[in-house]
C-alpha cells in the first residue's frame, strides 16, 4: 500500500475483517481431524469387516485412503477458500482515502475519498456487537452508499475515520463536499464533529 500513496498521504490503520468468520472453518477442521482419526482407527481394528462380512483386510488400504481423501477434499474445498478470502481482504485507512482490497489472485479494490464523505454510519448485528465489529457505511452523495463489511474494533476505526475527515484541509480540492462540512457562524469544531457522527 505504501507505494500507492498519494503525495502527502499517510497510512493511519490497516486491518482485515473480523476473524470470527473463520470460526466455522476452524471448527470443521477440528471435527474432521477427530472424525478422520477415529474412522482410521476403526478401519485398522477391523470395524468394517464386523459391519459388512464380505469386506476383508485387503480393503483396509483403500478405505483408509478414501477416508483421508474425504478429509482433505473438505478442507481444501470448504475451509481453505474461506481462509484465503479472509487473508486476502485488507482495509486501509489513510489521511485521504479509505481503501478496501479483496482477493489474492483476482484483486478488487474499492476506494472512497474522505473529502467526498458526507456521513459515516455504523451498522452492527447482535453477533457483531458481541465481537465489537460492524459495517461502515459511507454516504458520498451517490445513490448507493459505500459499505465496508465486518471491520474489527468498529468504534476505534470509526473514531480514526472521523478524525481523518476532520483533519482534511478546508476549501482544498474537496469543492462542494468541503462546504457541507464547514462550520456555521458560531459553531465550534466540537459541534461540527458531533454533526458528523
Amino acid at each position: 500500500m505504501r507505494k500507492d500513496l498519494l503525495p502527502g498521504e499517510q497510512v493511519i490503520v490497516v486491518t482485515r475483517p473480523q476473524p470470527r468468520t473463520l470460526m466455522v472453518p476452524a471448527l470443521v477442521v477440528i471435527v474432521l481431524a477427530a472424525a478422520g482419526a477415529y474412522a482410521s482407527a476403526w478401519i485398522h481394528t477391523g470395524g468394517p469387516a464386523k459391519l459388512v462380512p464380505f469386506i476383508t483386510r485387503e480393503w483396509d488400504v483403500w478405505l483408509l485412503a478414501g477416508c483421508a481423501a474425504l478429509v482433505v477434499w473438505v478442507i481444501l474445498g470448504y475451509c481453505l477458500p474461506r481462509f484465503l478470502a479472509w487473508h486476502g481482504t485488507h482495509y486501509t485507512l489513510t489521511s485521504q482515502r479509505l481503501v478496501a482490497r479483496y482477493g489474492m489472485l483476482r484483486r478488487r479494490d474499492q476506494q472512497v475519498s474522505l473529502a467526498a464523505v458526507h456521513d459515516v454510519e455504523v451498522e452492527q448485528t447482535l453477533l457483531q456487537r458481541v465481537f465489537r465489529s460492524g459495517n461502515i457505511s459511507l454516504d458520498t452523495g451517490y445513490p448507493l452508499r459505500a459499505v465496508v463489511p465486518d471491520i474489527p474494533e468498529i468504534g476505534t476505526f470509526r473514531n480514526f475515520l472521523q478524525d481523518a475527515i476532520n483533519d482534511l484541509p478546508r476549501g482544498g480540492t474537496a469543492g462542494a463536499d468541503a462546504m457541507l462540512r464547514m462550520p456555521q457562524p458560531g459553531q465550534t469544531a466540537r459541534d461540527e464533529r458531533r454533526w458528523m457522527r
